[in-house]
């Protein structure tokens, strides 16, 4: 897939009046760092939504003060740290973990966003890893959690009552090969599968570990045309 035969596809849904939803998911903000400010100027520049999954325990005050109008704040976990159990995947909440313990730690981190963010906040749980217990997803309405996001295509677009599932679908990363861009075919070739889904594809980055071609790319996709570009708040409407 080149980028060509990808502005080709996109154009043709719109003529045809399926246009392309997009959003974007950048993970693991927190302290505020060059490739943060980039990221930050990138999405104000090209005018696109940018929601920022943030580590609650690693976030730092003045990173709120540098957000623009087009920035939601998501939680990631709360301290991203990996209480898996061995033989299971990264993840923050471990099957074996109490859901008591689980769900206290996702209402600390709610607040101390809540606090620093303000309206910014759309209180969506975007778990570390992409992975959160089930039995703990019903456990979120009732702590203020209107939303999760993961990776690839969901399951059901609400896992629980009164939780809207929005999934990203497109890493730029390739943490198995180097962590490095995962590559203009690849990127473009997973998009292209999702563009017939009924949630919105979603682009996943990560600003603190994108290399040169990383940031090329980036810095394309947010250039294309026929395609709309959701905010957060759009993205986890119930009316989508």
């Amino acid at each position: 897939m080149t980028w060509e035969e990808f502005q080709d596809e996109l154009a043709r849904r719109r003529a045809a009046g399926r246009p392309v939803r997009f959003w974007w998911r950048d993970d693991d903000a927190g302290a505020v760092s060059f490739e943060l400010k980039k990221l930050l100027v990138l999405s104000r520049d090209r005018g696109i939504p940018l929601a920022l999954a943030v580590v609650p325990e690693a976030a730092e005050p003045e990173l709120f003060g540098l957000l623009h109008d087009g920035v939601a704040v998501l939680q990631h976990g709360t301290d991203h740290r990996n209480r898996a159990a061995p033989g299971e995947k990264k993840t923050e909440y471990p099957a074996a973990e109490p859901i008591e313990s689980a769900l206290g730690r996702i209402v600390d981190g709610l607040g101390r966003l809540r606090a620093f963010a303000g309206g910014k906040l759309v209180p969506v749980l975007a778990p570390p890893w992409n992975r959160v217990r089930p039995d703990l997803l019903k456990k979120l309405p009732a702590v203020g959690i209107v939303g999760v996001s993961g990776y690839g295509a969901r399951a059901s677009a609400e896992p629980a009552p009164g939780l809207r599932q929005v999934n990203t679908h497109v890493d730029l990363i390739a943490w198995r090969a180097g962590r490095g861009f995962v590559g203009e075919v690849e990127a473009l070739s997973l998009a292209t599968k999702n563009l017939a889904a009924e949630e919105p594809v979603g682009w996943l980055t990560h600003h603190a570990v994108h290399d040169e071609a990383s940031w090329k790319f980036l810095e394309r996709l947010l250039t294309l045309r026929d395609v709309r570009w959701l905010s957060a708040a759009e993205a986890f409407s119930q009316n989508l």
